[in-house]
């Protein structure tokens, strides 16, 4: 589709035939014996004095010494400033990617004040993803259709990814567990899937495990983001959801989330079970949609595997066509505090809601996706 720009105005996947889910907990008989790595501290080396700089050499020196004469006209560079990235999405009303938007279209405000935009751009960058796989006892037990969806879901946005594409593995339930780490080979990563066969544990702790891992995150640069898949239900994390929300927000690493088991729920409604439809799997669903909202990602609740293609399609899209902005924000303290952005799309002429209109000259919806804000640096940092 083409998209006109007015001043004035988701590998494929096979349906699988789904079977009804029983939404009982399959208690652990206990945690499994946990294995550890630890990492031999080399031993010093020997003293050899062979090479050692002859006496009458110059000592190095340890610190550095301000030259005494200056010249007066000497330009000076502070090192406290502050620049400000944010990646935008803008998506049509069927999730696809609107292109080719003007600069002067957008408006970048930082806790209510417009602030300049320095840099603009369009491209399409490698990634660094983490998939933050759910895999439990409680809802995957092996040859279940929650441990079936799981891998399907898997598998299928893993071959959506491009060969400079960086991607991690990590399982999580009663703990998050790093099945490979970030690498371009997917043959890692499908290697490290193919451990999920026997659930060691039946909890489910996202709020410590998405915490963790957008923690890890913060200081990777270029492109980067969380693709959750699992139901959203936790159980007991040692931190509360508001403490998960504040954490996600000033890690600055998008969260996308896929939830499994929409279609076992609804069987599960039709045929009169109770609990599957309760508050608790709401409660679940709604959290998922907060933290990929503020975090500037997107939230999927596909009910059929087919549906999954498209999902993928989206998520990669989302991520890799993107808009960059930059600025530098005007307010310079450095407080630690959390600042909140807001990106929006405006005519530059007359102020108002910028119009982006289909072939037939009908305006059309659209939604902005972006992070919510970021945290302020520290005078110590």
């Amino acid at each position: 589709m083409k998209f006109r720009f007015l001043y004035t105005g988701i590998a494929g996947i096979s349906l699988a035939a789904a079977t009804l889910l029983s939404f009982q907990v399959f208690a652990q008989e206990g945690p499994g014996s946990q294995s550890s790595d630890s990492v031999a501290k080399p031993k010093k080396p020997a003293a050899d004095n062979t090479n050692a700089p002859s006496s009458d050499e110059p000592p190095i020196p340890t610190e550095f010494k301000k030259p005494k004469d200056v010249p007066a006209d000497t330009p000076t560079f502070r090192s406290d400033a502050t620049t400000v990235t944010v990646d935008v999405s803008v998506l049509d009303d069927k999730n696809h990617f609107i292109a080719q938007l003007p600069r002067g279209a957008f408006r970048v405000s930082e806790d209510g004040v417009p602030q300049q935009i320095s840099q603009f751009g369009q491209s399409e960058a490698p990634m660094t993803i983490c998939m933050l796989i759910e895999f439990s006892g409680r809802f995957q037990q092996f040859w279940t259709s929650g441990w079936y969806e799981t891998l399907q879901a898997s598998y299928g946005f893993l071959s959506t990814l491009k060969p400079d594409d960086n991607v991690a593995v990590v399982a999580y339930d009663l703990r998050p567990t790093i099945l490979s780490d970030f690498s371009p080979d997917k043959r890692r990563a499908e290697e490290a899937m193919s451990r999920l066969r026997i659930p060691g544990f039946s909890e489910s702790n996202v709020f410590d495990a998405l915490t963790d891992m957008a923690d890890r995150m913060s200081n990777v640069d270029g492109r980067k983001a969380i693709v959750l898949i699992g139901t959203g239900l936790d159980t007991f994390s040692k931190i509360t959801f508001d403490q998960a929300r504040k954490s996600l927000q000033e890690s600055g690493v998008p969260i996308y989330t896929v939830s499994i088991l929409q279609v076992a729920r609804m069987m599960a409604e039709a045929n009169g079970m109770s609990g599957p439809a309760d508050m608790t799997f709401l409660q679940a669903d709604n959290e998922m949609k907060t933290f990929s909202r503020e975090t500037g990602g997107m939230s999927f609740f596909p009910r059929f595997l087919g549906e999954y293609p498209a999902v993928f399609r989206q998520i990669e899209q989302a991520l890799r066509d993107q808009y960059t902005l930059a600025y530098h924000p005007t307010n310079t303290a450095r407080d630690g505090k959390f600042r909140r952005i807001k990106v929006q799309l405006v005519n530059p002429e007359t102020n108002e809601p910028f119009r982006i209109t289909n072939e037939k000259g009908k305006n059309i919806k659209y939604q902005i996706v972006a992070k919510a804000g970021y945290k302020a640096p520290r005078e110590v940092e």
